[in-house]
């Protein structure tokens, strides 16, 4: 009976605790992985800043114009905003002709 206890509260605390954790960890380095330039970011230290480069393992922020700093990528804590990044979207001939059969045929709603 001793053992069955034991065992099960090591079960209780994998999925209250370590599982958790590990889901926490997972999602920080996928947004630390998902850094770009233009995003606003915040450091662990509270450091808030613009994302001016990223390298294998740094980031550099720029916290005001004219100043850079290089942090470990770790180091970022959480992005306050994303930079507006086109998605690489290959357009195909239809659909470039599809957009152009369709330019003009709609009322001109500007004010002159």
């Amino acid at each position: 009976m001793p053992i069955l206890m034991i065992a099960l509260l090591f079960g209780v605390m994998y999925f209250m605790m370590i599982r958790p954790q590990q889901k926490r960890r997972k999602e920080a380095e996928q947004m630390q992985s998902a850094l770009g330039p233009g995003d606003q970011v915040v450091t662990i230290g509270g450091l808030h800043g613009t994302v001016a480069n990223v390298d294998d393992d740094t980031v550099t922020l720029e916290p005001s114009p004219g100043v850079q700093l290089r942090f470990a990528r770790p180091a970022i804590a959480r992005v306050v905003s994303s930079a507006d990044r086109p998605e690489q979207i290959e357009e195909t001939p239809e659909a470039e002709a599809e957009v152009d059969s369709t330019a003009g045929t709609g009322p001109d709603l500007r004010k002159d």
